[in-house]
């Protein structure tokens, strides 16, 4: 019922300029009635243009609205988008027929007047159309976190005619312009649930049997309170390199923004579970191996490596 009330005032002005030109004809036929002046028909029939353009705005956005579920609508932008060059195309219209142009070559005006007008701006025009693509697409929504490749890792906060806003966990505010989100892939941390499985790696010494290494990792990932529970974590063994043996310890995330923290406890309960073992790995080095971030690539240098002091007993 509220879609068919939104279209009744622009069906209505739309009926009732086609009645006033209407009007206006029957007194040229000799019907006793004043006839319209020339500009009066002209100033109608550009409110007819409006008119028209409204009416068609209207349809388009409830078109737009039934083509995606409403857990995840088209955004704003496309609506306006297609409400602004509906406007645009009557306004051009009707002031080319102001200036003595016939409808035809008024319509046919406008079409070259924006094509000339979206060269001198194409670069804008890039932005908004990357934008309306996106929105079609619907790689990311307000709220969620995404991780754009090479530009920035955030949580989206805006979706703008030539611009995304994201605000990063450091609560730095980016803007990017739309044309460049559109050319890089992008990690959506929030779809299509919310919670997802992250890891990261540490290296054993190979002198340090498998079972008893995983025992211990395992341990310290099960004491972590902000992790999930369920799914349960795990461990798994990567390879088997010169330096050690390579393990994932992988856990599940409840939010992405959760992440760094999750990250941070988990490596204080590797240290705590690894310094109490060291009666059973007391001439061991465990070189402690972050998985890289998206953003940095992992340096040689960026290895901390644990070496339990021998026990006194």
């Amino acid at each position: 019922m509220r879609e068919i009330s939104s279209l009744i005032l622009p069906v209505g002005l739309v009926l009732l300029v086609w009645l006033l030109l209407d009007f206006g004809s029957l007194a040229t036929v000799g019907v006793g009635l004043r006839p319209l002046s020339p500009s009066a028909i002209d100033a109608l029939t550009m409110i007819g243009y409006l008119g028209i353009a409204w009416v068609l705005s209207r349809v388009s956005g409830l078109v737009l609205s039934r083509l995606r579920p409403k857990s995840r609508p088209l955004p704003k932008l496309l609506r306006e988008l297609v409400t602004a060059v509906l406007f645009l195309v009557a306004l051009i219209s009707g002031a080319m027929l102001l200036m003595g142009h016939s409808p035809g070559s008024a319509l046919a005006g406008s079409g070259v007047a924006l094509a000339v007008l979206g060269f001198a701006i194409r670069n804008v025009v890039a932005d908004i159309l990357s934008g309306v693509a996106l929105g079609f697409e619907g790689p990311f929504r307000i709220g969620d976190w995404v991780d754009i490749e090479g530009l920035a890792r955030g949580r989206v906060v805006d979706i703008g005619w030539r611009t995304t806003r994201l605000l990063t966990r450091d609560s730095t505010y980016v803007i990017l312009p739309n044309s460049q989100i559109s050319r890089q892939r992008i990690v959506n941390y929030s779809a299509p649930r919310s919670d997802f499985r992250a890891q990261i790696e540490i290296l054993v010494g190979r002198s340090v049997p498998i079972p008893d290494a995983a025992e211990v990792l395992l341990s310290a990932l099960q004491k972590t309170v902000l992790i999930k529970s369920s799914p349960s974590p795990d461990i798994r063994v990567l390879a088997i390199e010169p330096q050690g043996i390579r393990y994932a310890l992988r856990y599940w995330v409840e939010r992405f923004d959760y992440e760094v923290d999750c990250r941070d406890a988990i490596w204080r309960e590797v240290d705590k579970a690894l310094r109490a073992a060291k009666m059973n790995f007391s001439h061991e080095q465990f070189a402690i191996i972050p998985l890289a971030d998206s953003a940095d690539e992992l340096r040689p240098d960026a290895v901390a490596t644990f070496s339990p002091r021998s026990s006194s007993h």
